[in-house]
């Protein structure tokens, strides 16, 4: 939020109303400013006219980004999952050409967040993709484990199962696999070729609530194949998923 634009207009006792008359703009794009957007450049101007401040008081220039060495495995972060661009995952998932790999416990937000991933995975396994997905097993210890320690009890065992029900239809493509684990995950892992999103775990918390770390492959570093190899650590020793 621009806490300054609010706090100004409140002392100057002016309404939102207002600015949107000055700027000719509608009064939902003032609450868009008020609510943290940048407006654009004359915008900017007249609002600083108008209320008799400098610019740079209501929209400080951005601090200068520290330049990123061009071997960095570590592409963006974000404070939690939520905070990932919805284009971040569907990009991601669309110019993978051999290979998405999907580790999680129940995963259930990776459909309900884009209804038509099935279909887009059943879609790329048909371009030759290798679809691998391994969601943690609703009867094992560890997801029974994982529930307690979120306080949800047995919760998370029916979100697994809920969110399986999703990706039966995968299980007659080729290319694609579905395999249940019963191992302690440290992090959620999503793979497509040579970028991965790796959500750690923190004790107590859903996955959801912690960050996200963007990782794109390099040569001559580790954290990409560290977590590769994880992944296929578990993955070899998961079960194929038989429904009943």
């Amino acid at each position: 939020m621009n806490i300054r634009l609010q706090s100004v207009l409140l002392q100057r006792g002016i309404r939102p109303e207002v600015l949107a008359e000055v700027c000719e703009v509608d009064p939902k794009t003032v609450s868009r400013w008020l609510g943290g957007r940048v407006p654009h450049p004359k915008h900017r101007r007249s609002v600083a006219q108008h209320l008799r401040i400098g610019e740079e008081f209501l929209w400080p220039p951005a601090p200068e980004a520290t330049p990123v060495p061009k071997n960095a495995e570590l592409v963006a972060t974000y404070p939690n999952r939520a905070e990932v661009p919805r284009d971040v995952w569907l990009s991601l998932l669309r110019s993978a050409t051999e290979q998405i790999d999907v580790l999680v416990f129940s995963g259930t937000f990776f459909v309900q967040s884009n209804p038509m991933v099935v279909k887009m995975l059943a879609a790329q396994a048909a371009q030759g993709v290798r679809v691998r997905l391994c969601f943690g097993n609703p009867s094992g210890e560890a997801v029974v484990a994982r529930g307690h320690e979120e306080g949800i009890g047995d919760t998370l065992s029916a979100k697994v199962r809920a969110s399986l029900t999703y990706y039966q239809p995968l299980l007659s493509e080729e290319r694609c696999e579905v395999r249940l684990h019963d191992t302690t995950l440290y992090s959620s892992l999503f793979r497509y070729d040579e970028n991965m999103l790796v959500n750690p775990h923190i004790w107590g918390q859903p996955a959801s609530a912690n960050p996200v770390f963007q990782l794109k492959r390099v040569n001559d570093a580790a954290w990409f194949d560290s977590y590769a190899q994880s992944f296929e650590t578990i993955w070899a020793a998961a079960q194929p998923w038989l429904p009943r």
